[in-house]
């Protein structure tokens, strides 16, 4: 059986090589796979230069967990209150969490299609002090736009309030530079830009906002500074760790450095949505968003206008012919997704444009 290409957001179609890392079995407190886990760590917080300033703490679970995580530790339980800008799915689900944990949240509503105006976050800090930290979605994967990250961050920064900053859908593809920008943590996982498997997240915190953040986390197992001061004193995860996924995103790690690094990875992926932009309406499918804020990772496309057309039949007919779409998470249109990442094989966006110009031509 042919096993379809994943044009999704996560999980991705990812190398032999990095499958082949999960077929042995690792002792989770074994010397040799600590080595992995302190690898990894350094290694990603080299990616977005934060070596001076900031600590890298891994956690279990999917991304969402990392995101939990690093809201519940380093946003304080007495007196925190979170800015949330929201122009999707992604960026509600942040400030329904933050709710669900207690704090004060105040949202700034965007379109799906509109980014977020770094105008608009500076009067609203402006006019609220009590406002501590400002949480933002970089790559705002429900439609795919990208948000104006660099300007964001230093109105922010000029009001002295804390960033967290979700980047699932852009770390290790798009520039995130703590040389240049201030943040309090950068919030991604192993089954996205990087390449790796699904399992695990990862948090890189300012150091100073992690000491800070001594009991404050309203949970044990999501306790970023419990995480943090463990692995420092053992080298060790607190819990059993996901040591197949582990490995195998440490085998990922090495050939996105060896493919180039940042550089590299984001410009095949804005290759990717190119070919596919271009091959999408050359058979007459209209991308959902304007080109100065389409993100190269995942790209949204209205449905096609046929009668005929129901997402789960045309999902299936694609899959028939080797690649498996993403629905679409707009709430007022009939759209569907295609993602630009992951090892996508010798045909690539190319061979799924002729997929669904097949499945086209059908309805």
């Amino acid at each position: 059986m042919t096993v379809p290409y994943l044009l999704t957001p996560g999980p991705l179609t990812i190398s032999r090589e990095t499958k082949e890392a999960m077929l042995r079995d690792w002792g989770s407190w074994d010397a040799d796979f600590n080595a992995i886990t302190g690898r990894i760590r350094a290694r990603l917080v080299a990616i977005v230069h934060g070596e001076e300033t900031h600590e890298c703490v891994p956690m279990q679970g999917s991304g969402t967990f990392s995101v939990e995580a690093a809201i519940g530790t380093l946003v304080p339980r007495q007196g925190g209150h979170l800015l949330v800008p929201q122009n999707g799915a992604y960026c509600q689900r942040i400030a329904r969490m933050a709710r669900i944990l207690g704090l004060t949240v105040t949202t700034i509503d965007y379109a799906e299609d509109a980014p977020m105006v770094a105008a608009d976050i500076d009067r609203v800090l402006s006019a609220d002090p009590s406002i501590t930290h400002v949480a933002v979605v970089h790559c705002e994967t429900s439609a795919g736009i990208l948000n104006p990250l660099d300007a964001i961050a230093g109105v922010v920064e000029r009001h002295g309030r804390g960033l967290i900053i979700d980047a699932m859908s852009s770390f290790g593809a798009l520039e995130i530079d703590a040389r240049k920008i201030r943040f309090d943590a950068v919030i991604a996982a192993s089954g996205k830009c990087l390449e790796g498997p699904p399992g695990m997240g990862f948090v890189i915190a300012r150091r100073q906002a992690l000491e800070a953040a001594k009991d404050n986390c309203h949970s044990l197992a999501l306790d970023l500074y419990d995480q943090w001061v463990y692995m420092q004193k053992t080298t060790q995860w607190r819990y059993t760790p996901p040591t197949h996924v582990v490995a195998a995103f440490d085998c990922a790690i090495e050939q996105y450095l060896a493919e180039g690094g940042r550089a590299a990875r984001g410009a095949r992926y804005a290759a990717n949505c190119r070919t596919l932009i271009d091959g999408m309406a050359r058979l007459g499918l209209k991308s959902f968003l304007a080109p100065e804020v389409q993100a190269p990772i995942i790209v949204t496309f209205h449905a096609p206008s046929s009668p005929n057309y129901e997402f789960k039949r045309f999902y299936n007919a694609v899959k028939a012919r080797g690649y498996i779409l993403y629905p679409g998470k707009l709430t007022t249109l009939e759209t569907f997704r295609v993602g630009c990442m992951g090892q996508l094989g010798e045909r690539g966006i190319a061979g799924a444009v002729d997929a669904v110009e097949a499945v086209i031509s059908t309805l």
